[in-house]
């Protein structure tokens, strides 16, 4: 297979438990996304907040992936940090770091990542709950 090509959706993925452990997010289906979708909205249910990291090849698409997982699941935008570089300064690969908990999203370049978004729960009140699911595809919202 060459190089450049797409990787193949995993016939073998079938929970959010098998992404645990890997790199980068795997191909899926639409079947798939589907099916890690509603794992995933059970999952957050339980908890009160989110921290979500971002690995992506750009800090626009970083962002891109950021704006669509709170659309999707309903929550509010963050603000850039005011200490952080602008998305559109920063060349190359970026890892975002978003947190519910201080309204705040921070990037920065960051080379040697996989490629993906973790979303990691918070809930104070029920800690069995807590847990970080991913890395899911950047277009998975």
């Amino acid at each position: 297979m060459p190089s450049d090509s797409a990787p193949q959706p995993s016939a073998e993925l079938a929970a959010l438990t098998d992404l645990c452990g890997l790199r980068s997010a795997p191909a899926i289906t639409d079947t798939q996304r589907a099916l890690l979708r509603q794992q995933l909205d059970a999952a957050i249910g339980r908890c009160d907040w989110f921290t979500v990291g971002v690995m992506a090849p750009s800090a626009g698409a970083a962002v891109q992936a950021l704006r669509a997982a709170e659309a999707a699941l309903g929550w509010p935008a963050l603000e850039l940090d005011p200490g952080c570089a602008l998305p559109e300064a920063i060349e190359g690969p970026a890892f975002l770091k978003a947190n519910q908990n201080s309204g705040r999203y921070l990037v920065r370049a960051e080379a040697g990542l996989g490629e993906g978004i973790l979303i990691t729960g918070h809930s104070p009140a029920d800690p069995a709950a807590e847990d970080t699911w991913g890395p899911l595809p950047l277009d998975f919202f």
